[in-house]
């Protein structure tokens, strides 16, 4: 069995392709969207998902989110006596989502096609497929999430084709993509975007925007206190994005705080986000050689495209409305479904090529004269960014000095002029024949396959002499040695059974309530006494009883808390 997996920054979800299209499946708690969060709690056993996050608030040193963020690099987080990657957190969450899906299926899930920003690097992509394989299944394909969007509204069915501007605001990332679909063939002209930009940033400039207006700062707030305010916020937000108006109040060390804002004032304070928005828009455009005119349609995806300053933006820049009927929590994940259903060659498909662009320019630091004077660490592109892939480029270079026999070509990803600013891939070193250095070029090919597989080939032209380097592992990626102790210690975690999740999120939503609300602690301390006691009985039939009237509480008692 295939599965489409969409790895979100705030949200995960998953679901396959059955006889009436794309459907998702939900999780244990009965809801498509499992939080991409994991703890770790007092007997050393992991939490993922609405537990997890639930936590953050109760157990912040324990608990951990947006760690698709890290994805590529080798920041280790620590959870209880556990040390974790950004690829194992992420593989806690896989594994979480696969038991779903083997729940609702019956069947083994083997296989996954997972989402990923357009704008993703290649450590990043190599992460997410040792993520896959430690998680237990084979991920062969990766399909960037603008595409997915486009095959979540059946662009790829359309008889007329067309240009499309995929516009995908996550909740940590942000994607454009350019498509062009004509006789069966989904193009990717070009893509852009920021790794760093999502629905979290925006919150935090409204986090922010809230201590300057009290005059605090974060760093003074107890972590109980902040995590509360963040969780507010956060609502907050979600308010304003459903127009009008919202008024936040709550009280943090010991004195009551209101603040109400409007839509206009939430655009004032995240007008440097807005910018940040616009910057990958025009580049994506530029890219790909194109007018607003030449476009045939604009598509919002992603949870945080909801809020109104993205529609206008994007008509202001466009001067259309943008199409957004399904909903964008949901699309990519729709999206992953059908390219899963391409890749187990569904007969209810039809055959579309997908093709992809580089996403990143891929090249060597050389040197230059300049003024009388050797400038050294310059970047020298020979893959350009949005080339179509599989791609092949050769370019010229020259030694520095005359009779110099060895060169080393150190290789670089990145945009920037100088390759201090960009991210080395590796190197490769040929011997070269004593020469004038004008007589002794050396050819410098670059080869990148639709798997991100860097082929570099250097060939000393004067004598023939050709080295090569396959560029498999980036800085940061885990080697196959290290995969197999991650998968080892992996194996080795105490984690909550599925089955008892329910229990485990109510408990965990009750702590959390217990940290926030200072007037309601006695009630819900009492009511958590009584239902980890009926957990203590084993009685299912009780636990089931129980576990409803528990929940009505804790609704009653936020709703409450919420002035509902």
């Amino acid at each position: 069995m295939i599965v489409g997996i969409d790895l979100g920054t705030t949200h995960s979800l998953i679901g396959v392709y059955a006889a009436d299209g794309p459907r998702l499946i939900r999780n244990a708690l009965g809801s498509l969207l499992t939080p991409s969060a994991v703890s770790v709690d007092e007997d050393d056993r992991v939490i993922v998902g609405l537990a997890a996050r639930e936590r953050l608030v109760s157990h912040p040193r324990q608990s951990v989110a947006a760690f698709k963020r890290w994805m590529g690099s080798d920041r280790v987080t620590a959870l209880g006596s556990h040390r974790f990657r950004p690829e194992e957190l992420s593989a806690l969450v896989l594994k979480s989502l696969i038991a779903d899906a083997e729940a609702d299926l019956g069947e083994r899930v083997a296989e996954a096609v997972i989402s990923v920003p357009a704008y993703f690097s290649d450590s990043q992509r190599k992460a997410t497929r040792i993520a896959g394989e430690l998680a237990g299944i084979k991920v062969e394909r990766l399909i960037n999430e603008p595409t997915a969007a486009a095959l979540a509204y059946g662009l790829q069915q359309s008889d007329d084709g067309g240009r499309y501007l995929i516009f995908d605001l996550g909740g940590g990332t942000f994607d454009v993509s350019i498509l062009e679909l004509f006789d069966g063939i989904m193009e990717v002209h070009a893509s852009a975007g920021d790794n760093f930009l999502g629905g979290e940033d925006f919150s935090r400039a409204l986090l922010d925007g809230f201590l300057r207006e009290h005059g605090l700062s974060a760093s003074a707030l107890p972590l109980g206190e902040l995590a509360v305010l963040e969780r507010r916020i956060e609502a907050f937000k979600k308010q304003l994005a459903s127009g009008g108006e919202a008024t936040l109040e709550l009280t943090l060390s010991g004195q009551a705080r209101s603040w109400r804002l409007d839509e206009d004032g939430f655009a004032r304070l995240c007008e440097p986000l807005v910018q940040r928005l616009r910057a990958p828009l025009e580049r994506a455009m530029r890219d790909a050689k194109l007018t607003p005119g030449q476009l045939d349609q604009i598509v919002l995806v992603g949870g945080a495209s909801r809020m109104p300053l993205c529609a206008k933006l994007v008509s202001r820049m466009f001067g259309r409305l943008p199409l957004r009927h399904l909903n964008p929590d949901e699309a990519i994940a729709h999206g992953a479904c059908v390219a899963a259903g391409m890749k187990a060659r569904n007969q209810a498909l039809e055959e579309v090529v997908l093709t992809d662009v580089c996403p990143h320019s891929l090249g060597v630091s050389t040197g230059q004269e300049v003024d009388g004077r050797y400038v050294n660490g310059l970047f020298s592109p020979i893959i350009h960014r949005n080339s179509t892939v599989p791609v092949s480029r050769v370019e010229r270079y020259f030694p520095v000095h005359d009779q110099q026999r060895k060169v080393e070509l150190e290789i670089y990803q990145g945009e920037s002029p100088r390759v201090e600013n960009n991210v080395r891939l590796g190197a490769i070193t040929i011997e070269l024949p004593a020469k004038a250095r004008q007589d002794n070029p050396i050819d410098v090919r670059f080869t990148y396959d639709i798997n991100g597989l860097l082929q570099v080939e250097a060939e000393a032209v004067a004598s023939g002499l050709k080295r090569e380097v396959v560029l498999e592992k980036n800085p940061g990626v885990l080697s196959p040695e290290q995969i197999r102790e991650r998968l080892q210690a992996l194996a080795a975690l105490k984690v909550h059974p599925r089955e008892h999740q329910e229990n485990v999120a109510l408990v965990a939503r009750a702590e959390r309530l217990y940290e926030e609300l200072l007037w309601a602690r006695e009630q819900v301390q009492l009511a958590l006494v009584r239902f980890r006691n009926v957990l203590d009985l084993q009685d299912d039939a009780l636990i089931a009883e129980h576990r409803r009237d528990f929940a009505h509480f804790l609704d009653a008692v936020e709703a409450q808390a919420n002035g509902a």
